[in-house]
């Protein structure tokens, strides 16, 4: 099993619902077990032209998982989930329902014309960066550091969404937490989780060197 990370985002439509049932598609996914799962953030919009708060923004979220499938099985995979929920890569960077981005798998360095981890942008987005924290607080970017370190580098423009974290019912909340994920005072958010009693897994694009969320093709 390889450990990955997985960021979704959204920007058209009922963004919480969508990344809640893209979120129950990629756990469905054979070989992919969930780890652990953010809370969703707001941030604006990023395209080629830099960020545009003329345009909806964006929900963000993070998955952490274990999965069996190789690196670019799981990035099908994940494109099979965005296609599902009306995802076009017409526009490059336009607006999209759905966007699933694979920021890590394990430590490997990957470079192929269809993926490229880690994230090569992932340090310069505080929309990956902070939802990625709140699930792992522990959690390391491959050849750059402490994802704490390189967020209060970068600056959190990032707004808290107040719902539920990603996964809830089942035994993920945050890497290496033993917290209950329910009737427990230390619960951030007393609702259930955007999954309910389910188990997880991504993709990468982008480019500008902002904090705003990106739209990829």
């Amino acid at each position: 099993m390889t450990r990955a990370v997985v960021a979704l985002g959204a920007n058209l439509g009922d963004r919480g619902s969508t990344l809640r049932a893209a979120a129950a598609a990629v756990v469905a996914i054979p070989g992919v077990t969930a780890v652990a799962s953010s809370h969703e953030v707001e941030s604006v919009a990023l395209t080629l032209d830099g960020l545009d708060t003329a345009k909806p923004r964006y929900r963000n979220a993070v998955v952490v998982l274990d999965t069996e499938l190789g690196a670019q099985a799981l990035l099908d995979a994940l494109h099979v989930v965005e296609d599902t929920h009306g995802r076009t890569r017409e526009v490059r960077w336009g607006d999209r329902t759905l966007d699933l981005d694979v920021i890590t798998y394990g430590d490997e360095r990957i470079a192929t014309e269809t993926l490229d981890v880690p994230h090569p942008r992932a340090h310069e987005r505080a929309f990956v960066l902070a939802p990625w924290l709140d699930a792992d607080p522990g959690a390391v970017l491959p050849g750059r550091g402490p994802v704490a370190d390189l967020l209060a580098a970068l600056g959190d423009d990032t707004e808290r969404v107040d719902e539920p974290r990603l996964l809830d019912g089942d035994d993920t909340e945050r890497v290496d937490e033993p917290r209950l994920l329910d009737g427990d005072d230390t619960e951030r958010v007393d609702e259930p989780r955007l999954l309910d009693g389910v188990t997880t897994a991504s993709r990468p694009d982008a480019n500008p060197t902002t904090t705003g969320t990106d739209a990829t093709p």
